[in-house]
């Protein structure tokens, strides 16, 4: 069976038309609608909330980085030792050096996993609490400022309807508010 390309051409303009008319007859209906887009990542980013919730992190992981620094620096000055001394020491002694080097290494090792693993825990939580919080802000800010829509992200949007600016206002406002009587 044969299509006929113009008929075909013909049909797809028809339901163009029909679409755009559809489309205009559908944003007449909700004229008045006020509409928001937020970027969550710049929220994430730049919300004060953020960067406490990792200087809160850095400082609890700071004594275990500073333990893994003194690990790393005993096997640094074991390593210098065999380097330096390797080739004058006995060989009981040089076997000694080497299975304390490898085990420091093993410690080391071992030690940097847990700490980069145990972080990340936290501060996937840590995210995971702040993203809750934020997006109970917008929902807010939405809320008081009449908005009839907000939306995460849009693949595209004008800058006229982009709140970003305006929710971080009101999570600054939020944050000094909470941390005032600390």
């Amino acid at each position: 069976m044969r299509v006929n390309k113009k008929a075909l051409v013909s049909a797809r303009a028809g339901l163009l038309v029909i679409a755009l008319m559809v489309a205009a007859s559908a944003g007449a209906q909700v004229e008045g609608l006020r509409v928001g887009v937020v970027s969550v990542n710049r929220l994430l980013e730049q919300a004060p909330q953020f960067r406490a919730a990792m200087q809160a992190l850095q400082e609890e992981f700071a004594p275990r980085q500073r333990e893994l620094v003194a690990i790393q620096m005993r096997l640094q000055e074991k390593q210098e030792t065999y380097q330096r001394d390797g080739a004058v020491m006995g060989e009981a002694e040089r076997l000694n050096l080497e299975r304390e080097i490898r085990e420091s290494e093993r410690d080391f090792a071992r030690e940097q996993g847990n700490l980069n693993e145990d972080a990340n825990i936290r501060q996937n939580e840590e995210l995971t609490k702040l993203q809750r919080s934020l997006l109970q802000e917008v929902q807010n800010f939405a809320r008081s400022a009449d908005y009839d829509l907000v939306v995460a992200d849009a693949l595209y949007f004008s800058t006229a309807i982009d709140i970003t600016d305006d929710v971080l206002q009101a999570l600054e406002e939020s944050y000094n508010s909470d941390n005032e009587g600390s």
